[in-house]
């Protein structure tokens, strides 16, 4: 029988929580069945390329927290972006977008796939604290993998949802 390091298993149960994350989200209920999600597991140098991301869109914009942000990004295991398209639904006379379907401009979002976004990262910060990984919603990393190109074109709205097995959540009394 071999010893296990926990510094060489807590990487792993990290990728394991992240992919029951993404599983959690993916079938979380869709308005009319349609997915418009496509998900991201950010890990190693990539958390690096997405902390620099995010320092750089805090100092262009002047958003201080971005910074903060980016500190926690480097301090977690993992990352898992939901983004979603501006795609419509079809739904018949829903009209929540304040267009309707045929008449939504391409740059405004769907309000039905909005909401699955938020169902979907509901479900996937469920099944990460039923896993007691510490985690923290984040639109500021989401908007750093847009603009850092990871995702399709399609996608237009994103969020992070970084992960620490630590014995001290990063993600609480940040300053």
């Amino acid at each position: 029988m071999s010893i296990i390091n926990s510094k060489e298993s807590l990487p792993e149960a990290a990728i394991q929580i992240a992919n029951l994350m993404i599983a959690a989200a993916k079938t979380a209920p869709k308005g009319k069945g349609i997915e418009t999600l496509e998900y991201l597991i950010i890990t190693e140098t990539d958390l690096q390329v997405l902390s620099k991301k995010m320092n750089e869109i805090s100092a262009r914009d002047n958003i201080a927290f971005l910074s903060r942000d980016a500190t926690n990004i480097l301090q977690s295991e993992l990352v898992v972006i939901i983004g979603n398209s501006t795609e419509p639904k079809n739904v018949p006379n829903c009209n929540n977008c304040g267009f309707g379907c045929a008449n939504k401009p391409e740059t405004t979002p769907c309000a039905v796939g909005a909401v699955d976004l938020g169902i979907a990262i509901g479900s996937a910060v469920d099944t990460a604290m039923l896993h007691k990984a510490d985690n923290r919603i984040m639109y500021s990393a989401g908007i750093a993998v847009l603009e850092l190109g990871w995702f399709t074109k399609k996608v237009k709205h994103a969020y992070g949802i970084p992960i620490s097995l630590t014995e001290k959540s990063p993600f609480f009394d940040r300053k």
